[in-house]
């Protein structure tokens, strides 16, 4: 068994605002191509949070993956409970129905969020309980995965453990793939 976290950027920051963004289908491209290529090498079970943005499109693409990789699962890790809340009443929707959708989902600490100790204890939670990271994140490009990706580096350099980051260049890439593919089914 092998377990792999995946997290990334917030669609805000990509801005990425809709599902028919052309920006998100290229995302998404990368993704199950990089999936695919896990899967293959023995993944079994992807583990993500909930956050808007990358943590969500990966359920999305491991749920589409299912039929031909059925014994790959997905599992929504919350920080904390009463997670997305606060959020829009489209988003909470959004949120629960993928809920529904995984094979798993708990949140790591049972309180409402108190404290940025809950996302520490969160990203341990996810370093001890998977094998290898898979970041979409650009180290040119700040934003919220930084502490996620300086924890994984953290743990890394003490334990063994992969890290793979799917980055702008990767992006464009897979893009310009994505691109040829479709033009060729023409």
């Amino acid at each position: 068994m092998s377990r792999l976290w995946v997290t990334g950027y917030r669609s805000y920051e990509l801005g990425i605002f809709g599902s028919t963004d052309p920006k998100l289908t290229v995302l998404k491209y990368a993704l199950r191509q990089t999936l695919i290529n896990q899967v293959e090498n023995g993944v079994d079970w992807v583990i993500t949070g909930g956050q808007l943005g990358v943590e969500q499109w990966v359920i999305e693409v491991v749920n589409d993956l299912k039929p031909d990789y059925p014994q790959l699962k997905v599992a929504m890790m919350l920080t904390f409970a009463e997670f997305g809340n606060n959020w829009n009443e489209n988003n909470q929707a959004q949120l629960a129905n993928l809920r529904e959708q995984v094979n798993f989902s708990e949140s790591v600490s049972k309180q409402p969020y108190q404290s940025p100790q809950q996302l520490k204890n969160y990203q341990a939670f996810m370093l001890s309980h998977t094998d290898a990271a898979l970041l979409v994140y650009d180290l040119e490009h700040e934003g919220k995965p930084t502490y996620d990706y300086l924890a994984i580096k953290a743990f890394k350099d003490q334990h063994p453990y992969e890290m793979t980051l799917i980055d702008f260049d990767w992006l464009q890439e897979s893009a310009d793939e994505y691109q040829e593919n479709h033009r060729q089914s023409f």
